[in-house]
């Protein structure tokens, strides 16, 4: 099955690709043809269905590289998902995917899961049989006894049974692994989000069981004790990375210089709900939190985006909020829009399979209103929106 889609402007991959008067041919899900509108049309099929947006652009779908499916980001996810019993949880988890999917995100990393409810509702998206984003899914998160998020199932102790964990995530179809290498805030009684949870030893052992699978592996980590460790033993990339420390935050030059020259990114995971965050915590420890980001950015870290959507205000429905955090530190709308997509896709090991408009590459991608590289706004103008070739429409225009 064939498809057309027509745009005054295509951007085909980094902002500096992009036409005027464009178009992308979709066949079975793939990306057939791109080019310039009248070339592409004449080597598409005769009477092949079309979406025609000649004001609009089209760009490739958003990457979300830090969410939560199983949390509902209520006041107090945590306690609504420990009362939930699998089958509701699995409910919510399809209906937050769709609020994702209709604000153009086409590909999420799932950082942790209970009872492998969304490597399930992954398997279903790829099969046809629900409408969601593309999943790459953690499985269950390594997380020491009464650790942040124990209630995930992920409690172990010992480089034994951190790798027989892997192990077992690894046999249940995980697409990466997840390690809580500090504590965390919605983790209620739990260690403080500074404190190291794991040994430098059994941070190897997750590395070294996850490499055997080709996997990589994500670590959260606020804490400085809990990067340092998470660096030295070869993470693919540090969730939040915020340099807190036992008073205060302690950010280390030479730390962040070896995370940028071992190509290890960071996913700030800011919240749709960043703001009010700034707001709730002070603004002086805000633009502490903050400023240690955009040095990182600064000394050449790359980041990705992400949401954390699934904890309490962060909505799976507000990606650009988001990405307002981006503009916060200093990037523009062109650099975000990269950011998003090209960039945050080949740090997640997409690099061939999503996040740009080429021939051959998995047919992911948005239409809005406007132009996007100058006004990030335009991404809250969401026309349609494909995954794997599937097209939907937000509201079920």
């Amino acid at each position: 099955m064939d498809t057309l889609i027509t745009a005054g402007r295509v951007v085909a991959g980094p902002h500096s690709q992009v036409l005027a008067d464009g178009a992308v041919l979709v066949r079975d899900g793939v990306i057939a043809d791109t080019g310039p509108r009248r070339e592409v049309e004449s080597r598409a099929p005769a009477g092949v269905p079309r979406h025609d947006h000649p004001d609009g652009t089209l760009l490739p779908g958003l990457v979300d590289a830090h969410v939560h499916l199983a949390l509902d980001a209520g006041p107090d996810p945590v306690t609504a998902l420990c009362g939930a019993d699998d089958a509701t949880v699995a409910k919510g988890i399809a209906e937050r995917a769709l609020g994702l999917l209709s604000t153009g995100v086409t590909t999420v990393r799932d950082l942790g899961d209970r009872n492998g409810l969304v490597t399930e509702f992954r398997d279903a998206v790829g099969a046809g049989r629900l409408p969601g984003p593309r999943v790459l899914a953690a499985g269950t998160p390594l997380t020491a006894p009464g650790g942040h998020c124990w209630f995930l199932g992920g409690e172990v102790s010992g480089e034994d049974a951190v790798r027989a964990l892997v192990r077992r995530n690894v046999e249940r179809g995980a697409d990466l692994v997840k390690v809580m290498a500090t504590g965390g805030g919605i983790t209620k009684g739990g260690p403080p989000i500074w404190a190291p949870q794991f040994t430098a030893g059994e941070l190897r052992a997750v590395v070294e069981e996850a490499a055997r699978a080709g996997l990589p592996v994500a670590a959260h980590a606020h804490g400085t004790e809990g990067i340092v460790a998470a660096v030295a033993a070869g993470v693919s990339t540090i969730e939040h990375c915020t340099w807190v420390d036992r008073d205060g935050f302690r950010l280390l030059d030479d730390v962040v210089d070896e995370i940028a020259a071992r190509d290890i990114r960071v996913c700030p995971a800011a919240s749709p709900d960043w703001r009010g965050f700034a707001e709730r915590c002070g603004a002086e420890r805000a633009a502490e939190m903050f400023g240690g980001i955009r040095r990182m950015r600064e000394r050449g870290v790359r980041l990705l985006t992400g949401t954390d959507a699934g904890v309490s205000r962060a909505v799976f429905d507000d990606f650009v909020s988001s990405l307002e955090f981006f503009a916060h530190l200093g990037c523009t709308p062109a650099e975000i829009v990269d950011l998003a997509t090209c960039q945050t896709a080949e740090a997640i090991g997409l690099r061939g399979v999503t996040g740009r408009l080429l021939p051959g590459l998995r047919a992911d991608l948005l239409v809005v209103g406007g132009d996007p590289l100058t006004d990030l706004q335009a991404l809250r103008r969401v026309r349609l929106v494909m995954a794997d070739g599937r097209v939907h429409t937000p509201g079920g225009a």
